[in-house]
């Protein structure tokens, strides 16, 4: 008699195969935490390092350079003479890695034009930290700075701008002008000429530290922050050693505090150089000038608090819009990539 099981089934298992030990299933791998899975954008990373590595340093900069000239007299060329000459400091790793003290020969010219650009720059800016209240100077040269980038933006850069970079590159510089404008339209009759040359200097120092932030982006070769580190040191070594003969009285310093004051100008200011030059690379120059913005604030608040020099109600008004803005630019910009080995697991 014929079974009525199909051919083709499968025999069930014994009782045996039931009871077989089977391995439980690995559990999936454990997720690890947010914030260790994710990591900041490179935009992200570049604000951060504008913001506490060129900013923060840079604000305290015009406190020393206020310090160191009215202690011993010392003028803004010579201070700027001795940073320079940390800078060369930079030889030693140039020697060691045998790079090319001037770059590759492609890019020669835009590195010899980037440290000038830079050394002139600093150089106004020095010099009107010692005609004007030093945060008011700071404010017209980071504002000048962030206008100057804007501009450049449309000529030279590719990244576009979302609506929330322009509103807080509008809020940084509308900050700007409050904390500035009542200071130009208040000048003392007697001053006033001085003070309108403070003024200008800081401005034209503005303008050319975005030519110079905008010609580093252009740079692309191994080692650029050192070889524009070390060069920066020549030129300026080159160009303010007959210039503060000319146009200065060279003071040699004698005391303590005046050494002080101008080892950490050059050191604070030689961080905020490495930084706001790294941090180009990763952002848009407009963003990165408007973060810079936080050296207004630290310097308004060294002013107030160190220098005992008068902090009116538009300064802070000007200040709390800056941070504002920062801010938003900083919001905007925040975003997760997460690594690939994660990808697949998140």
């Amino acid at each position: 008699m014929a079974s009525g099981r199909s051919p083709h089934a499968q025999p069930s298992g014994t009782m045996a195969d039931l009871l077989r030990f089977s391995p439980p299933a690995s559990p999936p791998p454990p997720l690890r935490p947010a914030w260790s899975r994710y990591r900041p954008s490179e935009s992200m990373k570049g604000l951060l390092i504008a913001l506490f590595g060129g900013g923060l340093p840079a604000g305290f900069a015009a406190l020393f350079t206020r310090m160191a000239n009215e202690a011993s007299g010392i003028p803004s060329l010579q201070i700027l003479f001795f940073r320079c000459l940390v800078h060369l400091l930079f030889v030693g790793y140039i020697r060691y890695w045998r790079i090319p003290c001037c770059g590759p020969p492609e890019s020669r010219r835009r590195t010899l034009f980037h440290a000038s650009v830079n050394v002139i720059s600093i150089g106004f800016a020095y010099t009107s930290f010692m005609v004007v209240p030093s945060g008011n100077a700071t404010t017209v040269r980071k504002g000048s700075s962030t206008v100057c980038s804007i501009l450049l933006a449309f000529y030279m850069e590719k990244n576009r701008l979302t609506g929330y970079d322009w509103f807080g590159l509008l809020g940084s510089t509308l900050g700007v002008l409050i904390m500035v404008v009542p200071d130009l339209l208040n000048l003392d009759e007697s001053t006033q000429l001085y003070d309108a040359l403070g003024y200008v200097l800081a401005c034209m120092g503005g303008m050319l530290l975005a030519v110079g932030l905008v010609v580093f982006r252009s740079l692309d070769f191994p080692e650029t922050l050192a070889t524009v580190a070390f060069l920066f040191g020549v030129v300026g070594s080159l160009a303010c050693l007959p210039a503060m003969f000319l146009l200065q009285d060279p003071v040699i310093p004698v005391d303590l505090l005046t050494w002080t004051c101008v080892v950490a100008v050059s050191v604070l200011a030689l961080v905020s150089f490495l930084c706001a030059s790294y941090a180009v690379t990763k952002a848009h120059p407009a963003l990165v000038c408007a973060v810079l913005h936080s050296e207004v604030v630290v310097t308004l608040a060294v002013q107030y608090y160190v220098l005992q020099e008068a902090v009116t109600p538009f300064d802070i008004t000007g200040a709390g819009v800056i941070i504002g803005s920062i801010a938003i630019i900083t919001s905007q910009n925040i975003s997760c990539d997460a690594p690939e080995d994660d990808e697949g697991v998140a």
